[in-house]
């Protein structure tokens, strides 16, 4: 059993990814935790209630940071909508958060069970940079982190060269990969060389399950979106790749493990992650980076979790 600790910012791509942590046998969630990213810490705190409720599941969700360490957030409601999960306009969710901030919330928990929780990190890396500050030792505490995040080929979603994700708060992100061994990274490249074709976007559709009427309801805005941004209708989930990836480790096809750093300065590449690919800067590697992933089994997980 993978005991999960969820980072995210719901936004659509992040509800589907924990609606499978939700659903898959092997996997137990213990925790969300929430940060301003897709849309404002208050809406993203609401979602995560949304999803849980489609969900039936009864998880812990802890509001973290509304902004980021430096900079302002950019937000992506342009993807994701003005509420974040599609402009489905979900009645207010009944349940209760956390009052203790996500921050010590992560620290606590890694505290509590030792080596034994694994954290995947969907969003702006702001809450867990905090907890690292909070508690230097919390790298060693849990087993592993797997995260969304970077543009490893300069290939951005936001800038020319940097992803949403790091580029939100790029010192954030730079803490994070300072402190913390052999990251798991899910890249935006990566994302977009597993997308899921038109057939397979309609089968889902047609699924007739109460999660699947949520799928179709969060999810309609972003196809759109999709088919006029690269022409074709496809579905790219990315936080869904890393949730897998963290689950199931054999998913991964292929993946190196490289020296990443982040940028911070410059006028066109703040927040890019720079991958050392030669090895030049003679630095040992701090992340293995997913390049392929088993796409018959992707596409296995993503029915089952809206079963």
């Amino acid at each position: 059993m993978v005991r999960l600790v969820i980072d995210t910012d719901p936004g659509v791509d992040d509800a589907h990814a924990i609606m499978l942590a939700l659903a898959h046998p092997d996997a137990q969630v213990e925790a969300i935790t929430t940060v301003a990213g897709n849309v404002g810490l208050p809406l993203t705190t609401a979602n995560a209630c949304h999803i849980l409720d489609a969900a039936g599941k009864n998880v812990p969700v802890f509001a973290g940071a509304q902004a980021a360490l430096i900079a302002r957030n950019p937000h992506a409601d342009y993807v994701h909508g003005k509420d974040g999960l599609g402009d489905t306009g979900l009645p207010a969710s009944a349940r209760l958060v956390e009052t203790e901030h996500a921050a010590n919330a992560l620290v606590r928990l890694a505290s509590e069970a030792p080596g034994e929780l694994t954290l995947v990190a969907l969003g702006p890396l702001t809450n867990v940079a905090l907890a690292t500050c909070l508690d230097p030792s919390l790298p060693s505490k849990y087993k592993k982190l797997a995260l969304m995040g970077g543009a490893i080929h300069a290939g951005g979603n936001t800038t020319p060269l940097a992803e949403f994700n790091v580029y939100s708060d790029p010192e954030a992100a730079e803490i994070v990969l300072k402190n913390w061994p052999q990251v798991t990274m899910v890249s935006w490249e990566t994302t977009l060389a597993h997308g899921f074709n038109a057939g397979q976007v309609d089968a889902l559709w047609a699924m007739q399950t109460p999660k699947a009427e949520f799928f179709r309801r969060t999810t309609a805005n972003t196809l759109r979106f999709i088919e006029q941004y690269l022409g074709q209708r496809a579905l790219f989930e990315a936080d869904f790749l890393a949730v897998a990836a963290a689950i199931e480790p054999g998913i991964v096809r292929k993946a190196e493990n490289k020296f990443v750093e982040v940028e911070l300065h410059g006028q066109h590449s703040r927040g890019q992650t720079v991958v050392d690919w030669r090895g030049v800067n003679g630095k040992a590697p701090n992340v293995e980076l997913v390049l392929e992933l088993d796409m018959a089994r992707l596409w296995e997980l993503f029915q089952m979790s809206l079963k």
